[in-house]
């Protein structure tokens, strides 16, 4: 189906702008899932239990605004894809390391990753400016979330 079954209300170059930012959100959000679980299934070390149970807890967080985001983009119109291919083609998220990692290991490559996105968000909180304020609202929110997490995670490093 080209044509949206849904009416946007917003007009066309607004839907456009607005809708190239919650895909590239969607889908930076559902890498970070899938790294989350992939270190989670992964960590070894001491303090193993805490950052097995902090990374179910990102895990979560992601899923959550995942839906979100996706459900904001049908709501103006705009058909999610949140498709593996998609993710793998598109994610602006740092390349996660293979095989067992001890936990600072985990915890330095959770913080990049973190820190990407949220850079990332910050840009698509000013793209949002001037095309719709509901959606940069609910960046804003999802920034907030994430910047609490990567000051959580950072505090493992001191």
């Amino acid at each position: 189906m080209s044509k949206s079954p849904i009416t946007s209300p917003l007009g066309d170059a607004e839907r456009e702008a607005t809708g190239a930012v919650l895909q590239s959100t969607l889908i930076d959000l559902i890498d970070l899932s899938l790294i989350a679980k992939q270190a989670h299934w992964n960590v070894v070390g001491k303090n193993f239990r805490s950052v097995h149970l902090q990374l179910d807890e990102l895990v979560t967080t992601a899923r959550t605004y995942v839906d979100q985001v996706a459900e904001r983009a049908s709501a103006l119109g705009i058909s999610p894809n949140g498709k593996a291919g998609t993710v793998a083609a598109t994610s602006g998220l740092p390349d996660f390391p293979e095989d067992w990692l001890r936990e600072p290991e985990i915890v330095g490559s959770i913080v990049q990753t973190l820190a990407t996105l949220i850079q990332r968000l910050r840009e698509r909180i000013q793209e949002t400016d001037k095309t719709d304020v509901v959606t940069q609202d609910l960046l804003i929110e999802i920034t907030r979330q994430l910047e609490e997490a990567h000051w959580m995670w950072q505090a493992q490093q001191a």
